[in-house]
């Protein structure tokens, strides 16, 4: 038990811009989550993917840039922080950084896989077949 970080880099063929409209954007996230997303991109938005699932509130926003979240698990002391950094890399490509802290131990290896194939993966596939 206790809580986990989780530390992920991914490179997407796609410029910043629409990286970041794909994370924040409720109709670009049903594209490649295919599930309808409470979103928007302003602070204090308290946001729900997957049907409820995954739910949390914006705490910080830099268009384009940065993207920091709070994700809800019942009744953790500390807060579940989710950091989003994007990069310009060349020319065309977006490096994506990801910072996940306090995880619940329970449900950390669901909340990486979901990250790496369904979250991120998504995007990037998205991104790069359009």
């Amino acid at each position: 038990r206790g809580m986990m970080d989780f530390k992920y880099e991914i490179k997407i063929m796609a410029d910043p811009e629409e990286v970041f409209a794909a994370l924040t954007n409720p109709f670009q996230i049903e594209l490649w989550s295919g599930y309808a997303a409470d979103m928007k991109a302003e602070v204090g938005y308290v946001f729900s993917l997957w049907e409820g699932d995954i739910a949390g509130v914006n705490l910080e926003i830099v268009p384009d840039r940065l993207l920091v979240q709070e994700w809800f698990f019942g009744e953790n002391a500390e807060p579940s922080i989710v950091r989003l950094e994007l990069k310009k890399d060349g020319n065309r490509g977006t490096v994506v950084r990801l910072l996940h802290t306090h995880i619940p131990a329970e449900v950390f290896e669901e909340i990486t896989e979901g990250w790496k194939e369904y979250y991120l993966g998504s995007v990037k596939n998205m991104l790069e077949v359009y």
